[in-house]
């Protein structure tokens, strides 16, 4: 399998570190597509972004973007984005940032809540995520946040396919998009995913 990664020089080896971290080969085990197919590799930023340094140094990139969009707060939706959100808002620097997590479905007992977190709907909220493919989780998230009355102003994730259709979905939406690197793989048979 080849990768290409590009984006500003600086993030280039901060983006070949996840990525290497991230990469699950069948050859280590066995892995599936969603639909059950025995698939080559998938890409698990789970190990990487549950690692201190890791979270602080991505962190720190994704809270400066956000700043200087005048964004401080964001949400995540998933397993895969829950370590971005805690590394994101973990981030020192003004203004302090806030974050969410999204639910597949509203909490049956104590608050009842879709959307967990300390979120204000009078400001918009960026999504955060760790990859952004054919954008179906983030459409479910933005829906869901839309539902519960936030405006969502844009999508942040650690790596895009850039091959996928999702960049367009989002930006269908009015979303502006954004990544730290955008990720170009291919491998000859059997195929690839993103995080499990």
């Amino acid at each position: 399998m080849g990768s290409v990664l590009s984006g500003p020089p600086h993030l280039v080896d901060l983006g070949q570190m996840l990525y290497e971290a991230s990469l699950v080969r069948q050859e280590q085990e066995r892995i599936t597509s969603p639909e059950g197919e025995q698939i080559g590799w998938l890409l698990d930023t789970r190990i990487p972004m549950l690692t201190g340094s890791t979270a602080q140094e991505v962190g720190s990139v994704l809270a400066e973007r956000l700043r200087t969009r005048g964004i401080d707060q964001v949400a995540g939706y998933g397993l895969g984005a829950y370590p971005v959100v805690c590394a994101t808002v973990s981030a020192p620097g003004l203004p302090v940032l806030r974050g969410g997590f999204i639910r597949d479905g509203r909490k049956g007992h104590g608050r009842r809540r879709l959307v967990e977190g300390p979120l204000s709907k009078a400001k918009p909220i960026v999504m955060v995520d760790d990859i952004l493919n054919s954008g179906t989780s983030a459409m479910r998230a933005l829906l869901l946040l839309r539902a519960e009355g936030y405006e969502v102003a844009g999508l942040i994730a650690l790596f895009e396919f850039t091959w996928n259709r999702g960049r367009r979905r989002m930006e269908r939406e009015g979303l502006w998009v954004d990544s730290l690197l955008d990720l170009n793989l291919r491998e000859g048979g059997g195929g690839g995913s993103d995080s499990a």
